[in-house]
């Protein structure tokens, strides 16, 4: 399977990313059509490449390769960014692009159990090898925080009476494949259509990899490891990770997380940022139609203020 993914919103990101010569950091390297179009379009741009997904990283270094010294790569996820930064120099970023999207690749491969359109082991974990396959970690789960994962990442209707079925289902074996997940949310739910099944399977995907805690780090993390006038780019497919931006970006207050990694402070963060993007920045309809995958993306972009 080759089929590459097609990068959302390319020319808007490029269009608020690009700030001339630097180091730049793509977060969520994925296929990397994002950064290959970066490194074409700005000669002087070298490129820090990250991705919690070994796979991804694989087929980014083929695709990179012509740029040679240009680009760095590392296994990280977000938590482990200034690591990741640290060892590639620590050099002040000119930009940072943050696509919390999925890939195609991932979303069609079926040993992977993130999607639901192929049968296949109820994985879902971005690094297959770090913790627990989603049937093994909804085996052991209480129906009350299931129930909220449900609610709070993908707005499912009857999340208790699903969070029941699950917890179930699982302890006795019998939800190990993405069909029987599908199969069991559609008898639930009483629907089986994709708009149904994909808000869960959203909602278990962002759980069993704590993704939300995650994209809290990276951003906290970020405003130090910026240069004076350093662009970021985030793209964001869910309502709780375009939150997570405003708060931490835009300085929107809200409630400190209770979650092990630190968020931005809210009175620190006001001044820190200039959004460049005056609304959301979403897909024309044309891009919609070519691409269907990309019709929740929402793009941001700010400027770091100078210290």
């Amino acid at each position: 399977m080759d089929a590459r993914h097609e990068p959302v919103l390319l020319r808007e990101t490029l269009e608020f990313l690009r700030g001339g010569p630097g180091l730049y950091l793509d977060a969520t390297l994925g296929d990397a059509g994002h950064a290959n179009a970066l490194l074409a379009a700005e000669p002087g741009a070298r490129l820090l490449g990250c991705d919690r997904d070994p796979a991804a990283l694989e087929f980014a270094a083929r695709r990179l390769a012509p740029y040679g010294d240009r680009v760095m790569l590392r296994h990280a996820r977000f938590s482990e960014l200034p690591l990741a930064h640290g060892e590639a120099g620590g050099e002040p970023l000119a930009g940072a692009l943050f696509d919390f999207g999925l890939s195609s690749r991932q979303l069609d491969d079926p040993t992977r159990g993130i999607g639901f359109h192929h049968d296949g082991p109820l994985d879902a974990r971005m690094d297959p090898g770090v913790g627990e396959p989603l049937h093994v970690r909804l085996s052991r789960a209480g129906e009350a925080e299931l129930a909220q994962v449900l609610r709070d990442y993908g707005d499912v209707r009857g999340a208790g009476r699903l969070a029941r079925a699950l917890v179930a289902a699982a302890r006795t074996g019998e939800l190990a494949t993405t069909r029987q997940l599908a199969a069991l949310v559609a008898r639930v739910l009483r629907d089986a259509r994709p708009a149904t099944l994909a808000p869960v399977f959203q909602a278990l995907r962002i759980w069993i990899n704590d993704e939300m805690a995650e994209i809290d780090a990276a951003l906290a993390w970020l405003p130090g490891a910026m240069r004076d006038g350093g662009r970021v780019v985030t793209l964001s497919y869910h309502s709780g990770e375009d939150r997570r931006v405003k708060h931490a970006l835009r300085g929107v207050p809200r409630v400190a997380s209770q979650r092990r990694f630190p968020v931005m402070d809210d009175g620190a963060a006001a001044p820190t940022w200039q959004e460049l993007t005056r609304r959301v920045v979403v897909p024309s309809s044309e891009e919609q139609a070519a691409n269907p995958r990309a019709r929740s993306a929402r793009l941001r972009a700010f400027r770091r203020n100078p210290r």
